[in-house]
């Protein structure tokens, strides 16, 4: 559930709209993703065309699998007239919570054709037999 508080009676303030403007454009320049999940596992895919391999991070802490890297750029001005550049550069980071039964431990990571693939497979329910009955003290 989630909760807003009204400062200012009837009439929201005027900076409402502004409040959480840089998480809105942090969440456009970063980099797209998908996620999904099947019986074996927890996929999570970026696109990072140009990002070098040795400029991405990947970290799993707290069940939370962060992204973080940067995009550097190289292009030579000399002798070139350039009339537009689109191209993007800059730092990124993205993060994903994890589910309670993902095997943090045994995340995988694969680069290949500028598409970062995360893998986290998940962990083998608890069986019945696992589990402890506890037994009620009468008092």
């Amino acid at each position: 559930m989630v909760e807003k508080a009204h400062t200012s009676g009837f009439w929201p303030s005027l900076y409402d709209p502004f409040r959480t403007l840089g998480s809105r454009v942090a969440e456009w320049l970063a980099p797209a993703s998908e996620a999904k999940v099947d019986d074996a596992a927890y996929t999570i895919a970026m696109e990072l065309p140009g990002v070098a391999e040795a400029d991405i991070h990947l970290t799993v802490e707290d069940g939370m699998v962060t992204v973080t890297g940067e995009k550097r750029s190289s292009r030579e001005d000399e002798g070139e007239s350039w009339y537009f550049s689109e191209r993007q550069f800059g730092a990124f980071s993205r993060s994903f919570r994890l589910p309670p039964d993902a095997d943090e431990p045994a995340v995988k990571a694969v680069l290949k054709d500028g598409v970062l693939t995360v893998t986290v497979p998940k962990r083998a329910p608890a069986s019945a037999e696992a589990a402890k009955r506890v037994p009620i003290a009468r008092g």
